[in-house]
């Protein structure tokens, strides 16, 4: 089980570096600086349109503002990772509830639901094996035969579920998203789902990264792409304020922290 949490901890930290990275820099210490000082250009002149008399970094600031201000939102897409790319379609509320799926490189997915008490997990078959590569071979058929397509759940507060929890907190997965600098390039207007929006662009060395902003209602960030990484790398948000799912799973539920003892 310690792996599959450390596969979640690299999950959240992946995901929240790809918020961070979406053509913005966090404005904590330690940081690189600006995305203005590392590509040495001027800040886009203000312009009509969408969002009229407002530049790009303004547009980035007001979709930061309006979905880091979201009780809840959807997150689906690819990072990339140290371990492999990151596949995710996950619901997250600030109440620490979150439903959905996650996978690593292509080798299976977990679903995971979280409520404020616990953490509910199911694996399929290939995770476990993903997972159990280099351990003895009896204990992968061990695992593969006691988990494989079976929910298990255990409290939010054990050593194993704190990092998953911690996760599922939105609040805690965009915290790397605020406070941000941007000089970001305004775009033509588009659509994402049929939602209208407008794209910004912004460089960052060999990376070029574009954003889409809802046009109508909130500001929301509906999607970030980054269209020169070596791996492709793609997040897509929506649902904003909408209710998480997070209804535990029942019929036969297996609880490890019994079995932990």
């Amino acid at each position: 089980m310690r792996r599959t949490t450390l596969a979640a901890v690299c999950l959240a930290a992946s995901a929240a570096v790809g918020l961070s990275a979406c053509g913005t820099e966090s404005g904590g210490s330690g940081g690189s600086g600006t995305a203005k000082e590392k590509t040495g250009k001027k800040a886009p002149e203000k312009e009509a349109g969408p969002f009229p008399g407002l530049s790009g970094p303004d547009i980035v600031d007001k979709a930061v503002q309006a979905t880091t201000d979201a009780s809840s939102l959807r997150v689906k897409g690819r990072v990339p990772d140290e371990s492999g790319t990151i596949e995710l379609d996950m619901a997250f509320d600030t109440k620490g509830r979150c439903a959905g799926t996650m996978g690593m490189g292509g080798e299976g997915s977990l679903d995971l639901i979280t409520t404020a008490s616990t953490v509910y997990m199911k694996y399929d078959e290939e995770f476990l094996r993903a997972q159990g590569k280099g351990e003895p071979a009896a204990d992968t058929e061990a695992a593969v035969d006691t988990l494989a397509g079976r929910w298990v759940r255990t409290a939010a507060t054990g050593a194993d579920a704190k990092d998953i929890a911690s996760f599922c907190d939105l609040d805690v997965l965009l915290g790397e998203f605020k406070d941000v600098n941007s000089a970001a390039r305004r775009g033509k207007p588009t659509t994402v789902d049929g939602t209208p929006a407008l794209t910004l662009t912004e460089s960052d060395g060999a990376d070029r990264y574009t954003l889409y902003v809802a046009t109508e209602g909130k500001p929301y960030l509906l999607k970030v792409v980054n269209e020169t990484a070596k791996t492709p790398e793609s997040l897509a948000f929506s649902e904003f304020d909408k209710p998480v799912d997070a209804t535990p799973p029942t019929g036969d539920v297996m609880d490890i922290d019994k079995l932990a003892g």
